[in-house]
């Protein structure tokens, strides 16, 4: 079974990258971005059985910093995937 995790800085944390992707693209001429916060995406390919609770340990102990991050746990279905 394939799983997504989001993780992103909680709100209130500085992101100097998405503050450096914001300036460049606005030095770019893009107009209307309001503001940009950068992230990450990890997917993983799991046993079937595995249970939220083992994916939310994962989340909390290693995959992301609970100080300053929070993370989204999204399931895949294989036939949903694009090719």
């Amino acid at each position: 079974m394939k799983v997504r995790i989001l993780v992103r800085l909680k709100p209130g944390v500085l992101d100097p990258q998405g503050r450096a992707v914001h300036h460049s693209l606005d030095g770019l001429g893009f107009e209307g971005v309001e503001d940009v916060r950068i992230g990450r995406m990890i997917e993983m390919d799991v046993a079937e059985g595995t249970t939220d609770e083992t994916l939310t340990k994962m989340c909390e102990q290693l995959l992301a910093n609970m100080v300053i991050e929070d993370y989204a746990i999204e399931r895949l279905d294989d036939a949903k995937e694009p090719a």
